[in-house]
């Protein structure tokens, strides 16, 4: 029986949102074959913070430009992935982050993402395929409430 190597990844990600009166929407993104609907987030590089991590992948993922409110919360799990044809498991911690829309357009998304889209508030939290994002996105309508 072969062991298998585990690895520690940090990745950061973001609730971006904007207000159309009195509703609020944030950006979700749909990936994989599946289509599965999540929070853009993504692996932070050497040297990077995690707030500039998630600014930047919000940007690829969704195609919009953000501002930083603040930190939301931060995610652990472990997963099973294949790299270099051996299996590794690996100890996952996400810092996901309340960024405010400035510009930019949806349909200007990267190659990884099926699609980016605007999705009252409320509606994203049952769309959302994991549990700790939908409580990610509940603490940040709090957050949002909090704002002037």
């Amino acid at each position: 029986m072969s062991r298998v190597s585990t690895r520690t990844q940090v990745s950061a990600g973001g609730v971006a949102f904007r207000k159309k009166g009195s509703r609020t929407e944030v950006v979700i993104v749909s990936i994989g074959n599946n289509h599965r609907w999540q929070l853009p987030k993504g692996i932070v590089n050497t040297g990077e913070s995690s707030e500039s991590a998630a600014m930047r992948e919000v940007r690829e993922e969704t195609g919009v430009e953000t501002e930083m409110i603040g930190a939301i919360d931060k995610v652990e799990y472990w997963y099973y992935s294949i790299e270099r044809g051996e299996r590794v498991r690996f100890h996952k911690f996400a810092h996901f982050y309340l960024l405010r829309y400035k510009s930019g357009d949806v349909r200007n998304h990267d190659w990884e993402v099926n699609e980016a889209r605007w999705v009252e508030i409320d509606k994203a939290c049952q769309m959302l395929a994991f549990k700790s994002e939908r409580e990610i996105v509940k603490r940040a309508k709090g957050m949002i409430k909090e704002l002037k």
